[in-house]
């Protein structure tokens, strides 16, 4: 049975859109990302591939519009080390530096998990 492993709050322009989570058991993970209620009301969606809707978003990886917002190169051997995470930890990596992002998304682990 999949368990809540890590959360991430997303803000769009520092407005909180919605929420992606991690859930694992020993043999696989599943990414959910669903839009926050009063952001469906008020909010334009993150991404082409997110349509504002209350459906969550189901996924066995990290989806590539939030892996793609992970750093690459010299500068994510730094956040590794930085973070004591593998290189291959993009959802990790994502929660440890996602407030420090170029542009209009920012990702904030969810301290409640």
């Amino acid at each position: 049975m999949l368990k809540l492993n890590r959360r991430g709050i997303i803000k769009a322009n520092g407005i909180i859109a919605g929420m992606i989570s991690e859930y694992t058991d020993l043999k696989k993970e599943q990414f959910v990302f669903e839009y926050e209620d009063d952001y469906l009301t008020n909010g334009s969606p993150i991404g082409h591939y997110y349509p504002l809707t209350s459906t969550p978003y189901i996924s066995d990886h990290l989806p590539p519009f939030f892996s793609n917002l992970v750093s690459e190169g010299w500068l994510r051997g730094h956040q590794t080390k930085k973070s004591n995470l593998s290189k291959d930890d993009y959802f990790g990596l994502l929660l440890a530096n996602g407030s420090e992002l170029i542009g209009a998304i920012s990702v904030i682990p969810d301290k409640e998990v």
